[in-house]
């Protein structure tokens, strides 16, 4: 490369070119060289005042748009419907739909997702969802009781998945929730607790919208509400009031959900305690009948079924016998941290007889019955749907609807097959048997149709979707003084 003088930039660092001509030019440089020593001397002091006010004037920029994007998303107008708050055009697709965001954590007994939702608002209609990006990873975050710190892996992990999703413009306005399940309310509180202060440092690091109330533990009817949320706003229940609804059935592995809207009054009336909750919604109210029975869902359920106690390792390491295993059965069974030894037990009666029993004891006075789910329309996700799939009552892929008699017509012939040979599901008869006399506790005959499946319109069947909106919703009535 040619000599020459080298000057610096905040971008680049170029070189002027200057031929060499003769010797006054030389002498030239020399004496214009010190006078620029003279000048650096002022400039650098200079020059590094200029770069600490634009860098002072940028943080002030960013503080403000964080703010501004902030009330973006929170702040409604005095009697607008749901989600009509000021944006900007970088919130506003080119069809006038104003789009928006919401990032929810659902970290439940058996496994940590994140749900990324993305929404469109036509101009004063009701929101919808144009595209849901999810990803789940094994164990769930209860796993981590007693190591804290490898909880937060997980957790930014999920948490990448959210960035690449969500354009960078929106990060700011986009709020970031998680919502623990049975996995947590199963655990001490103190554990629990320790769990969730970690993930809130995490989020909190994050670009996203986050709020004090970003990390919780959430109560049973709370998951039913929000399930029950989700499943009639991907069928557009929700869009039309007064318009017929449908209800939920849920069944996780710490705990079972049920919900839907009552129509007859003897329902509310007939109802215990704890069993009818108001949700407001796109302005409006309802009153839903939607409770959660902890420690029946399905891998609790096993527990109980088996004689174990929740969170407790088998009295001196003695082995769970049940009359739901293969009667040549012996193997080990591991739930919520803790490994049991389990084996099947000979018997003279047939084992379905048996286990139904068994289940009976299990479930007596623990659920209640309502006459009213016998004319609802309802749809059953998660653990109703795996094991209708694995016994090939509806399409793994599709789901599909069956009558609630399938169950038990399954659970016959698994368990009779079972007593001749072991196959590679060894809970199978015990599984189904408890969905079967679950169903009936709940007052759902034998000829009743339940629809199955794990996603709508191609999105995922859960509380997730039912829960950001709530959450969404409850930002704009905190902001709207007409709420």
């Amino acid at each position: 490369m040619k000599k020459g003088i080298r000057y610096e930039t905040s971008r680049k660092t170029s070189y002027i070119f200057q031929p060499q001509h003769g010797l006054w030019q030389t002498r030239m440089r020399k004496i214009s060289n010190h006078g620029s020593l003279r000048v650096a001397k002022v400039a650098y002091p200079l020059g590094l005042c200029v770069g600490l006010f634009i860098y002072v004037a940028y943080i002030k920029w960013h503080r403000a748009t964080a703010t501004q994007a902030f009330f973006s998303i929170t702040r409604a107008a005095p009697g607008a419907r749901w989600g009509q708050q000021a944006h900007s055009p970088l919130g506003t697709a080119a069809d006038g739909h104003e789009v928006f965001y919401g990032i929810m954590f659902d970290a439940g007994s058996t496994g940590t997702r994140v749900h990324v939702f993305q929404f469109a608002r036509p101009p004063r209609e009701t929101p919808t969802l144009t595209h849901e990006t999810f990803k789940a990873l094994k164990p769930g975050l209860s796993a981590y009781a007693d190591d804290v710190e490898k909880s937060a892996q997980g957790i930014q992990e999920l948490l990448d998945v959210a960035k690449q999703d969500i354009p960078f413009d929106f990060w700011k306005a986009t709020p970031l929730v998680l919502k623990a399940t049975a996995g947590l309310r199963l655990l001490p509180g103190e554990k629990a607790q320790k769990l969730l202060q970690k993930v809130k440092e995490v989020f909190k690091a994050s670009p996203f919208l986050v709020g004090d109330d970003c990390v919780s533990i959430m109560n049973g009817t709370d998951e039913g509400v929000s399930a029950w949320i989700t499943i009639n706003f991907l069928t557009g229940s929700l869009k039309t009031p007064g318009g017929s609804s449908v209800g939920m059935l849920d069944l996780g592995g710490g705990s079972t959900q049920i919900a839907f809207l009552p129509r007859v009054e003897g329902t509310l009336q007939a109802s215990p305690p704890g069993y009818l909750t108001a949700l407001r919604m796109f302005n409006r109210t309802y009153k839903l009948y939607s409770y959660s029975y902890l420690g029946l869902g399905l891998m609790s359920a096993r527990l109980a079924i088996l004689g174990g106690v929740e969170g407790q390792p088998a009295k001196d390491g003695k082995e769970l016998v049940s009359p739901c295993l293969s009667p040549s059965f012996k193997g080990e069974w591991e739930h919520a941290e803790v490994t049991y030894r389990v084996s099947g037990q000979k018997a003279a009666a047939s084992l379905h007889e048996l286990c139904a029993a068994r289940v009976s004891e299990v479930l007596q006075n623990r659920v209640h019955r309502t006459e009213e789910v016998k004319h609802v329309d309802f749809y059953a996700f998660s653990y109703y749907y795996d094991l209708a799939a694995g016994v090939g009552l509806i399409d793994a892929e599709k789901g599909g609807s069956l009558v609630v008699g399938d169950f038990e017509i399954a659970a016959k012939y698994v368990c009779r097959t079972l007593e001749t040979q072991p196959q590679s599901s060894p809970f199978a008869c015990m599984d189904l048997t408890y969905v079967s006399l679950l169903l009936q506790e709940f007052g759902f005959p034998r000829s009743k149709v339940l629809k199955l499946t794990r996603k709508i319109d191609n999105v995922e069947t859960s509380w997730a979707l039912g829960a950001i909106f709530h959450y969404i919703d409850s930002l704009n009535r905190q902001k709207s003084p007409a709420s």
